[in-house]
């Protein structure tokens, strides 16, 4: 250990953008549960390259104590021979966070335009999306499995249109990290209401119950509406889960 210059990460100014992870060559940094963080110590050269690559002004370069700079290491870590966990990109510019406006349709064919799309953010699944990100704060939030889109012919213009959208699946996504980061944007976000869609086969119920586990802790006051699509498209069922009981209403 000797001291030198290494990376400061300020988790409460980072929003988990990615931006850095870009401009990293020596690959020292990853998203990790919606921020940055440091991979290893050794990876980190100390010359700040990411540092003007950050909107929010989280990074910085200090000097403290620290193992030294590894580059036969990080050659390692690049070519994904370093440890159990091989190097892949934590992030990436796809995964950048990104406020959408209503571009025009473009026309799909000469037979008429396009219906417009109604997404109104980036990115949309929710292992990437960050809890701070601002498309999120006070809005109405739809938490989708990624099953319905495929399933409801006018979904945007249906569900999408007006929402912050967020979609994972609870049979092969992991469960646990999709309860946390719902809890994190409950907790952090302050969306104005949630709906949450889900298919009518049963393992898709836990998104559900991830999302209401989420609300119950940080945001109990919250009513969740659920939404359950069949796999012709058409709604099975409508609820509104309450923070104490659930009541089930007709489907429009």
């Amino acid at each position: 250990m000797a001291k030198r210059k290494i990376i400061l990460i300020d988790e409460g100014r980072c929003n988990g953008c990615g931006q850095c992870v870009v401009a990293c060559a020596e690959g020292a940094i990853e998203i990790r549960d919606g921020k940055a963080r440091i991979v290893s110590e050794t990876y980190c050269d100390g010359l700040g390259a990411c540092v003007g690559e950050c909107p929010r002004r989280a990074l910085t370069v200090i000097e403290r104590e620290a193992p030294g700079f590894d580059e036969a290491a990080v050659a390692r870590h690049l070519a994904g021979t370093e440890g159990a966990g091989a190097h892949a990109p934590a992030a990436c510019p796809g995964s950048a966070v990104r406020s959408l406006g209503g571009a025009p349709a473009v026309p799909a064919s000469s037979a008429g335009p396009a219906a417009p799309s109604r997404l109104a953010n980036w990115p949309v699944q929710l292992a990437l999306v960050p809890p701070g990100a601002p498309f999120l704060r006070g809005a109405d939030l739809l938490v989708c499995a990624d099953c319905v889109p495929a399933a409801v012919p006018d979904f945007h213009e249906r569900y999408l249109a007006g929402r912050a959208l967020v979609v994972g699946c609870p049979k092969l996504d992991d469960l646990g990290a999709h309860r946390d980061k719902l809890a994190a944007i409950l907790r952090e976000a302050g969306p104005r209401s949630v709906t949450v869609l889900r298919m009518e086969v049963p393992c898709c119920s836990a998104l559900a119950g991830a999302l209401i586990d989420a609300r119950d802790e940080v945001a109990p006051a919250l009513s969740v509406e659920i939404v359950t699509i069949g796999v012709e498209g058409g709604v099975v069922e409508r609820e509104t889960a309450s923070a104490v009981t659930r009541t089930t209403g007709g489907a429009p």
